[in-house]
């Protein structure tokens, strides 16, 4: 399974034009696999990007299958270490976004009950919807987002 998950990685980077566009201009890569040591046990982050609007650092991790409560813990700790080690001053605090395969709504709605947390989960898709609604989607989520962090 990981190397399917460096794969999709690897996929998103190679149209790395493209898939930053969908997203918006604001996003600009920083690092695949990014290492995250911690008591000598090393994590990889998927992606991470940094959002110029937001002024904060975007970590993805994608998963293959059903979001799992674990997922969130370990976003935790990535979001952590990146606060402590890469955020730089004057940026907000880094969010993440735990990308899965499938989708299990009950289980995600529990554990989002906080609008203030710095994790949200989405579903990715390994064929993509139609052009114009994926970009309407990515639109509106940006906006949610924008409005969100504006508020803080």
């Amino acid at each position: 399974m990981p190397a399917l998950i460096s794969y999709l990685s690897q996929k998103v980077l190679s149209d790395s034009n493209n898939f930053l566009k969908e997203f918006g201009s604001d996003f600009a890569f920083v690092d695949r696999q990014k290492r995250i040591p911690v008591d000598g046990v090393d994590y990889r982050l998927d992606l991470l990007f940094y959002h110029r609007g937001l002024r904060r650092l975007v970590a993805i991790d994608l998963k293959l299958g059903k979001f799992k409560p674990a997922y969130e813990g370990q976003m935790l700790l990535y979001l952590r270490y990146l606060n402590r080690h890469d955020r730089k001053e004057g940026e907000a605090s880094p969010i993440g976004l735990i990308l899965c395969s499938e989708g299990n709504t009950e289980h995600i709605e529990y554990l989002m009950l906080d609008e203030e947390s710095p994790i949200k989960v989405a579903q990715y898709y390994t064929k993509l919807p139609d052009k114009k609604l994926l970009s309407e989607k990515l639109q509106r989520a940006i906006a949610i987002a924008k409005e969100h962090y504006r508020l803080e």
